[in-house]
């Protein structure tokens, strides 16, 4: 049954001119970096929305930033797995085909994709917490682990923050713009490994439908996409990904 359900989406690849790909926590766990709402998820022991706000880290800056230098020195030491490989090739030998992520861990561009919107920032990127001038633009910082935390904004002195959209912050306006045009006018839509209820990110299904896309979701769980979607491939990430390259 999994066999003709990927030859299905295999199919509709192949027929398709514009491919866009929203990929969630789930394409990096085979890489070793948890998911949060997976049943082994790191939601379940890090209340991740309790630290990824900007009142935590007014609150508590120091702890926001051991959390996040926890999860930078885990993301250092995993390597891209073969879903970031196989999309990436997409990219640059499929005309046409967009990758939307809601992660923050940079190991798509590891993996040398092409045409990438990061929805949700980076977490090799930082900026000044209180936007001086010459800070208020995000900076790559890869050091690891950080030598001072909470780190300080090399020009004005003040706190740094990391580069990535918290809980109760709005998305770039041009970057969220991007994304809904890229959902809107595909061939074929693709959710893979997300769980399709952080929006405005969850948005982008309901556009990509409208816009006559075939959806296709590749998850191992049930997700608020599974209704929407036209082909379910119940895998993770990896191994889904790899046997549609096979047929492609």
């Amino acid at each position: 049954m999994t066999g003709d359900v990927v030859r299905r989406a295999a199919d509709a690849l192949r027929r398709a001119s514009t491919v866009t790909v929203l990929t969630g926590a789930g394409v990096s766990a085979a890489s070793g970096i948890p998911t949060f709402r997976g049943k082994d998820g790191l939601w379940r022991k890090v209340r991740a929305e309790t630290l990824a706000t900007a009142e935590a880290f007014e609150h508590d800056p120091k702890l926001v930033w051991e959390w996040y230098d926890w999860r930078r020195g885990m993301i250092r030491d995993a390597q891209p797995n073969a879903g970031h490989t196989v999309l990436a090739r997409w990219t640059r030998e499929r005309s046409g085909t967009t990758v939307i992520t809601q992660n923050v861990d940079g190991l798509h561009e590891r993996a040398n994709t092409h045409s990438i919107t990061r929805l949700h920032g980076s977490i090799w990127h930082v900026r000044c917490w209180t936007g001086c001038a010459r800070g208020r633009e995000d900076w790559r910082d890869d050091t690891v682990p950080l030598p001072t935390l909470p780190p300080r904004c090399p020009h004005c002195g003040g706190l740094v923050r990391p580069g990535v959209v918290w809980f109760g912050e709005s998305l770039d306006t041009s970057v969220l713009q991007r994304a809904t045009a890229a959902a809107a006018g595909c061939d074929v839509f693709m959710a893979i490994g997300t769980s399709a209820v952080v929006y405005p990110a969850a948005e982008l299904l309901p556009h990509a439908r409208h816009g006559g896309a075939t959806v296709i979701e590749i998850n191992p769980e049930a997700t608020n996409a599974s209704g929407i979607s036209d082909i379910v491939i119940r895998q993770r990430a990896d191994e889904a990904l790899a046997r549609l390259d096979e047929m492609l």
